[in-house]
């Protein structure tokens, strides 16, 4: 029997489909993302969990006139798989494929590139105002999870859509989930509202009464159900949506595509904002991912049938090697506490939390929170230490600024994923904290060479009396250079190899591949000096003075793009020191964004890797 699936060949071609076989399509929709996930990797548990809510806003909308904007955008597959880009997910998260996330540039069905958390309602808000000023009437609907409600920016776009005199419709895809457990007070509220049973209760026996009535009783409930003044506004009159000037329905079965599509048709005909809340259990129809949804939450190939990756991790990661020290330096200093961007599983926190819950903060995501935060409970005397993703953090760059660095104050900013990050592309990629944060007064700014380093850099920042950042990327730790270990001194790079000519300063992860650099250029008869940097602000311009006497090349190598980083810095320090007699050769990304393949692929073809930087030491000395 042919597929249903193979009748979707473009947008609006569900319209066609058949009401009988909504049930089966969404059965091989998820046959079809559990099979291509578990080649190429990818987001698995929040896609299963809105194949039926995707499906339901694609019969209610007209594409590509409607808008629809995906908060995050990492359920967005059956949005992919609906409008006409089956075919490519064999290239889903690889280099020149398709993005784990909407892109305008993919495809004209894609209204608004997203990535991070919190952001749908303020862009669709801006779409709606578009259409209005231009005199158009197509709908636009955001859809943000449950765990978006825990940002600050989502709460700042429903203040405004209260006000809004025409259409808006905003999906609460409500799972109890972000990536990891919801926190907070919201998270408490939307609980309420899914049990209470004050209403559920009474709204079953009232209906059960007037079906009982002959002949009028199943057409009053019918008038009731699509009545926008059904009988959730009577039970919850003082709804916190309701009360921001939102018409509020729900909560409503997520995995219901009739009850969505009646929730949809009576939300378009209000002329203000309305929140259709809907209730979804992530991970659906793949059992191991329903009974933990985190784990399948973002996932490397894996075999459908065990669950297990099919490739086994081969070393110790950055993650692990900083979750095992900070639980290390929490058995011996009382004051230590731990912050988490609801990310305690991928920024390596939870084996601190389980030690120490008292100490352990999840704040949601809430990035900008989480620093100022800190910032009070340093100053109340603790010595706090955030841990959040490289591209995470930019959002709390004023933060650092204003509420951190101004007054000094020791705060630990512990950095995962610094650095090419891969498959997820652009708005993942840790490329620009080297600039951001090295050019901040009073931040000091580190990134480890090793495992080794990273356990001894955490424990140098614990104890220092100001704000720290330490750098490091994602992926298996280096274990080379353990014999290299000197004692961590402010501000000071560590010589690894001495010799003359040439001197390499590498940033961190990049001090491995300058390793097999080294090796290359000293069997090609050069003399190389080798330097861990260590720290990028501030530089040790001692150092580079001393290397300037007797050496006649500089080549800088960091994982970062090239305005604002640690070369730029050393090309300042030559030119202000006018040191003529000095080249530099600055290995860096460039300024631009990086797309998504593996780190591999990127590296090379941004010329980062062993075969990259060698080619361009060599065509510059010539």
């Amino acid at each position: 029997m042919p597929k249903i699936l193979d009748t979707i060949n473009d947008a609006n071609d569900i319209k066609k489909v058949n009401e009988k076989d909504y049930k089966k399509l969404t059965e091989e929709i998820r046959t079809f993302l559990i099979n291509h996930v578990s080649k190429t990797g990818g987001h698995l548990a929040s896609n299963l969990g809105v194949v039926e809510l995707t499906m339901a806003l694609h019969l209610f909308l007209n594409f590509p006139s409607d808008k629809l904007v995906w908060d995050v955008g990492h359920q967005a597959y059956t949005h992919k798989l609906l409008t006409g880009r089956k075919d490519l997910f064999s290239t889903l998260r690889q280099m020149n494929g398709i993005s784990g996330f909407p892109k305008t540039e993919e495809s004209v069905y894609d209204s608004f590139d997203t990535g991070h958390s919190s952001t749908a309602v303020s862009a669709a808000l801006g779409l709606v105002k578009a259409r209005d000023l231009s005199g158009e009437n197509h709908k636009v609907v955001a859809v943000l999870g449950d765990g978006a409600l825990t940002g600050g920016m989502a709460f700042e776009a429903l203040n405004n859509a209260g006000r809004l005199k025409s259409n808006m419709i905003i999906v609460l895809n409500d799972n109890n989930m972000s990536i990891s457990e919801n926190v907070g007070g919201m998270a408490n509220y939307l609980a309420k509202l899914r049990t209470n049973t004050k209403y559920t209760g009474l709204k079953e026996n009232i209906e059960n009464t007037l079906n009982q009535m002959p002949r009028v009783g199943k057409a009053v409930v019918d008038q009731l159900k699509r009545s926008k003044d059904a009988i959730k506004y009577f039970m919850l009159p003082s709804m916190f949506f309701e009360d921001m000037g939102l018409t509020y329905i729900g909560p409503i079965d997520g995995h219901n595509i009739a009850q969505m599509s009646t929730a949809f048709a009576s939300a378009a005909k209000a002329k203000k904002a309305v929140v259709v809340h809907v209730i979804t259990k992530k991970g659906k129809g793949y059992p191991l991912a329903e009974k933990n949804p985190s784990r399948y939450h973002g996932v490397d190939p894996f075999d459908v049938k065990s669950g297990m990756p099919v490739k086994s991790q081969q070393g110790i990661s950055y993650t692990k090697v900083f979750s095992d020290a900070i639980v290390r330096y929490g058995d011996v200093n009382d004051k230590l506490v731990t912050i988490s961007a609801a990310m305690p599983y991928g920024t390596g926190l939870m084996d601190f939390k389980k030690k120490f819950p008292d100490r352990f903060f999840d704040v949601g995501i809430a990035e900008e929170h989480a620093v100022t935060f800190a910032a009070g409970l340093a100053i109340g005397g603790f010595r706090p230490v955030v841990a959040i993703y490289s591209t995470f953090l930019q959002r709390a760059y004023d933060q650092i600024i204003h509420d951190v660095c101004i007054s000094k104050l020791p705060v630990v900013f512990a950095i995962d994923r610094g650095g090419i990050v891969g498959k997820d592309g652009a708005t993942h990629q840790g490329i620009f904290d080297l600039s951001y944060l090295s050019h901040i007064p009073n931040m000091t700014v580190m990134a480890p060479k090793n495992r080794f380093e990273l356990e001894d850099m955490l424990a140098y920042a614990i104890e220092y009396q100001g704000p720290v950042a330490i750098r490091y990327p994602r992926g298996d730790a280096y274990q080379g250079l353990k014999e290299y270990q000197a004692p961590i001194e402010y501000g000071k790079s560590e010589l690894i190899t001495e010799g003359s000519e040439i001197a390499i300063l590498a940033v961190g992860s990049m001090v491995e591949t300058a390793v097999e650099v080294v090796e290359e250029l000293e069997t090609a008869g050069h003399k190389v000096t080798l330097v861990n940097v260590r720290f990028v602000s501030p530089i040790d311009y001692n150092l580079l003075e001393q290397l300037a006497e007797s050496h006649k090349v500089f080549i800088t190598m960091e994982e970062n793009v090239r305005s604002g980083g640690f070369g730029q810095k050393v090309a300042d320090f030559i030119c202000e020191r006018k040191l003529k007699q000095v080249d530099l050769i600055n290995i860096s990304l460039p300024d631009s964004f990086i797309e998504q393949g593996s780190v591999a692929e990127l590296m090379e073809k941004y010329g980062m890797d062993k075969k990259g930087i060698l080619k361009k030491i060599k065509d510059e000395l010539k």
